[in-house]
């Protein structure tokens, strides 16, 4: 094992990102990026903090054949998970094929409102040949069919990569190679992802220029309405490109133990869940509630900010959380 692979092992178990490594060292992330892909070597002294900050010996770093750790103190952490080089690739292979679905399903959860919002400003202002009542019922019936087809394409790209979810649980250690492999597409992933980051980003600010172009045309709910259904069609785009990159990114991130996948994060990863499936069962209930109970009226077709204020509220809230959860670690 060359000193690459064991700074990288050391790292990993020691549940420090190459940021925070570099932090402690007092150099670049770029310089640690360097060491662990054997592009570069450290000076002695860095050797030696790297030595007392693992907890190793210094000719367990420096003497390739050396496989095992040769610890300066008592060490009885556990063996963890080994993912082999098949596996990597076999990762990475199901996240790019299930990146268009993954954004596919967010896209059409975006924009599922849409026709409940825009056929019951049509029947209200009798440009529609139905009533109010069977316009709702029409828009509610697109709304659930667009999210059952959503919910179908999760559970597919859910039970794909099933057999990887431990990698956002758990700590891992890596197959001479794998890190290699990842850090190399990660770096020709780059480009695409930064462009398609960028282009989402604009959509989701372009999208409140048309409700800023119908306030300044005459005042309708056609008008009013068609301005929030373009705003959630131009949302959608913009998530589609966010969702089809960060899919694939994710997956790299899983196999490096880095970004949202630093051993502490995973740590408090299952917290997180369990948060976020007691919040949407309360917003479904109260979407429930409020569009078909008496505080509905009659107007289901206005329920649907109820989605946009949990989703904002939610965003907030696991920030919060996180920052709660890694102060008091």
């Amino acid at each position: 094992m060359i000193f690459a692979d064991k700074l990288i092992t050391l790292r990993k178990k020691a549940g420090w990102s190459q940021e925070e490594l570099a932090e402690k060292l007092g150099v670049t992330r770029q310089s640690v990026s360097k060491w662990e892909g054997a592009q570069s070597v450290p000076d002695i002294d860095k050797i030696l903090q790297l030595a007392r900050l693992f907890g190793v010996t210094t000719d367990y770093l420096l003497k390739e054949e050396q496989g095992e750790p040769e610890y300066t103190a008592e060490d009885d952490t556990p063996a963890l998970r080994k993912v082999t080089l098949a596996q990597a690739n076999d990762c990475l292979a199901k996240a790019q094929a299930n990146a268009p679905k993954m954004a596919l399903a967010t896209a059409l959860c975006i924009v599922s409102p849409v026709p409940l919002i825009f056929l019951g400003a049509l029947s209200t202002n009798s440009l529609f040949p139905l009533s109010e009542g069977a316009s709702a019922g029409l828009g509610l019936t697109i709304l659930l069919v667009l999210i059952a087809i959503a919910v179908v394409l999760f559970m597919q790209c859910g039970a794909a990569v099933k057999p990887y979810e431990f990698l956002e649980k758990e700590p891992i250690d890596t197959e001479y190679g794998v890190t290699g492999l990842v850090q190399e597409r990660r770096d020709a992933f780059a480009a695409r992802y930064n462009s398609a980051n960028t282009l989402g980003t604009v959509l989701c600010i372009l999208a409140a220029v048309p409700l800023f172009a119908a306030m300044m045309l005459t005042d309708t709910e056609v008008l009013s309405a068609s301005a929030v259904c373009l705003l959630l069609v131009l949302v959608a785009c913009g998530v589609y490109a966010f969702v089809r990159v960060g899919t694939v990114r994710d997956a790299m991130d899983q196999l490096l133990e880095e970004g949202d996948y630093t051993r502490p994060n995973k740590a408090i990863k299952s917290r997180i869940n369990a948060l976020t499936a007691a919040y949407w069962l309360v917003v479904v209930a109260i979407f429930l509630w409020y569009t078909f109970g008496p505080q509905g009226n009659g107007q289901p077709q206005y329920s649907w900010f109820i989605w946009a204020i949990a989703g904002v509220v939610y965003a907030a809230l696991v920030i919060a959380v996180k920052a709660f959860m890694k102060k008091n670690r």
